[in-house]
């Protein structure tokens, strides 16, 4: 049997997708989001690695820069601990039809690799409880490119489904908006935009986003029997890249 060497913290939320009362979905506590130079800094200070971090961090950019441009190329990517590839979504309706960016959709998928599956047996799962729910965004999908929790395509719809996020109310806040991580500029959108709007669901136009990496936030006054003074914000744990 494999030593437990890793806890990944998670909360029970309640499954609004069924009538039964004690439905609850698992969800792991996301931790702050690593970038390469918080990686590289780790692997000197807790695991002893031989080389400086910016010497590693410089490599490892290398690395990835090297095998974006082997994906671009149609080459499929195996590290062990992920595999990666090209993958083309929709339908040709003809044998002489060509590749269309309007109708079809390139993306590269990822997946854990042999390696990471085999850590899988050194981590357990705590479970907190159930999580005191006043609104949260657990899962947002691009729908132009299928991609979760990752990618947004400007005016086109975007998924975003949690607890208690129904836009309602006329507060001036209200509504979802985009924050620009390096200008730290809030983008909302008009109220024509949200095509669903409900308590565990919501879909809206994205607006005309420039490059860049984007925070997620919901504003809402919306409440299960009335509606509140004031607006809460829920906002989602991982950054999004339109690209």
């Amino acid at each position: 049997m494999a030593t437990v060497l890793h806890t990944i913290k998670a909360r029970l939320y309640r499954n609004l997708l069924t009538p039964d009362p004690d439905d609850y979905l698992i969800r792991a506590n996301s931790e702050r989001t690593l970038n390469v130079p918080n990686i590289c800094e780790s692997a000197v200070s807790r695991g002893g690695a031989d080389i400086p971090a910016p010497v590693m961090e410089h490599a490892v950019n290398l690395f990835l820069d090297e095998m974006g441009y082997q994906l671009c190329d149609g080459f499929s990517i195996n590290t062990g601990w992920f595999t990666a590839g090209p993958h083309v979504r929709g339908v040709a309706n003809s044998p002489k039809e060509q590749y269309n960016s309007e109708k079809h959709t390139l993306l590269f998928e990822f997946h854990q690799g042999a390696t990471l599956r085999k850590e899988l047996e050194n981590v357990t799962v705590e479970i907190l409880g159930v999580a005191d729910v006043d609104a949260v965004i657990t899962q947002v999908t691009d729908m132009k490119t299928a991609s979760i929790n990752d990618l947004l395509t400007p005016n086109r719809n975007l998924k975003i489904t949690g607890y208690k996020i129904k836009i309602a109310g006329d507060h001036a806040a209200n509504g979802v908006w985009f924050v620009n991580q390096s200008t730290g500029e809030r983008i909302g959108m008009d109220d024509s935009d949200v095509v669903i709007n409900k308590p565990s669901e919501l879909i809206i136009v994205i607006p005309p986003l420039t490059k860049g990496t984007y925070l997620l936030e919901v504003t809402t006054q919306y409440a299960i029997s009335s509606l509140l003074k004031e607006p809460r914000t829920a906002t989602f744990d991982k950054t999004l890249t339109v690209k």
